[in-house]
């Protein structure tokens, strides 16, 4: 069987500007003079993971050990420096929950919005509104601009219109960080179900019990660099013990 995704030999650099600049007039000064400072910063280096279709693959390590931009390079979001990431299937992703909304609008106004970034028709988006509204449970919060919502509001509003279809590979990156416990027992349920349809899963959480109970495989990342992959259980527990 062939993986889903297929990432080989990744790197991600970043150019940090290393001295200050007061402002953006400054800053294409200098940029034009060539004089600007920069430093390099390398997210990923040399990363090759192999995921295979209905995995519950899971991502550990600190802030900044590189988990998201390897989730934002798998997305396309991100074109890595060196390497080559392969994706077989469609992909829902819940990178960065909400960055597709617009906060003037009003939460109906979103869905349709952000259905249309995911590339849903407005049909679509009709048939199913309903089914979107009832599992963020806002019902009466419909009309209210988004600005006026907390950021556990907005991630159920995210999370139900990515999970709306059975797509080949749901990214959740700290999707279960916000909202309430019983939600984040209803996205996990959401997710297991997803599975069930052949869905396949690509997880990052900071709760390393999670990753125990849901996934089957997972990765450690440190400084860009994997330190260890394979069994959830067993990455998991030597994860623990040097943290």
């Amino acid at each position: 069987m062939e993986p889903i995704i297929s990432v080989n030999n990744v790197s991600m650099r970043f150019n940090l500007a290393t001295e200050k600049v007061d402002s953006l007039k400054e800053y294409f000064i200098k940029l034009t003079k060539g004089s600007l400072k920069f430093e390099e910063f390398w997210a990923l280096n040399d990363v090759s993971i192999e995921v295979m279709p209905g995995d519950f693959y899971g991502l550990v390590g600190l802030n900044g050990s590189g988990k998201s931009t390897l989730l934002k390079t798998i997305a396309g979001v991100l074109k890595p420096t060196k390497g080559s990431v392969t994706v077989r299937g469609t992909i829902a992703p819940l990178i960065e929950l909400g960055a597709g909304f617009d906060m003037d609008l009003t939460a109906r106004e979103n869905i349709y919005l952000n259905g249309a970034v995911l590339g849903f028709s407005k049909k679509f988006m009709d048939e199913h509104f309903q089914e979107i509204v009832d599992f963020s449970e806002l019902h009466n919060f419909l009309d209210v601009p988004l600005k006026n919502y907390s950021s556990g509001m907005v991630a159920r509003i995210a999370f139900a219109i990515a999970t709306v279809t059975d797509p080949d590979i749901l990214i959740a990156d700290e999707v279960l960080a916000v909202g309430d416990y019983t939600f984040q027992q209803k996205c996990e349920k959401r997710m297991k179900q997803l599975i069930d349809n052949g869905t396949t899963v690509l997880f990052v959480s900071h709760s390393i019990e999670q990753v125990k109970s849901l996934c089957n495989k997972a990765t450690w990342l440190e400084h860009g660099k994997i330190i260890m992959s394979g069994d959830a259980q067993t990455v998991c527990d030597e994860y623990s013990k040097r943290y």
